[in-house]
């Protein structure tokens, strides 16, 4: 009998347990109305954020010490402008402040770069703060955002480069596995 008559207290506490519990959270939800009420935030529009970034100078401070190998690099970067695919350019030009930096535009974007010493020969200039990257080689350069994993800007020549083209159009290089025999190995 007093197990029936224990089972028969739970079982009629229970609800009320429940109810108490659900009873406390409103507290809570109140609070939750007024963050609702603050002002809405006024968001940017594409166009003023342009336009504020085209007159916004790019920072010339910098921790970056350059060796005589990233020295070397930069003496071998084409400057000027380069007309790129889908009627887009990039301008590269030389900071007359600090040798061996250059400012790198496009599209109302502008980046401070310098020289990165690269494996394969290929001239590479990178803005770390930014995470772009301009990537030169003898018939094109192209314009990348590491951070977001994409291309700004791509098939970029200058000058030089598009008279290199035509002489690798004319004067192809040799092939890596030209003149090999695989039945001699």
């Amino acid at each position: 009998m007093k197990k029936i008559a224990l089972i028969a207290a739970v079982a009629l506490a229970l609800p009320f347990g429940a109810m108490a519990q659900s009873a406390a959270p409103a507290k809570p939800a109140a609070k939750s109305t007024e963050a609702k009420k603050a002002p809405p935030k006024r968001q940017v529009t594409r166009k003023a954020a342009k336009a504020v970034e085209e007159v916004t100078p790019i920072s010339d401070e910098t921790n970056i010490v350059l060796t005589d190998a990233d020295l070397e690099v930069a003496k071998r970067v084409s400057t000027g402008k380069a007309q790129c695919e889908l009627g887009a350019d990039v301008t590269v030009t030389e900071d007359e402040k600090k040798p061996g930096f250059f400012n790198v535009a496009t599209k109302g974007l502008k980046y401070r770069m310098h020289p990165v010493e690269s494996r394969t020969g290929a001239i590479r200039l990178e803005d770390p703060r930014a995470g772009a990257m301009w990537l030169q080689l003898g018939n094109k350069s192209m314009l990348m955002n590491q951070k977001a994993g994409l291309r700004i800007a791509d098939e970029c020549q200058t000058t030089a480069q598009v008279a290199f083209a035509e002489e690798m159009k004319k004067n192809p290089p040799k092939s890596l596995f030209e003149g090999a025999d695989p039945a001699k190995k």
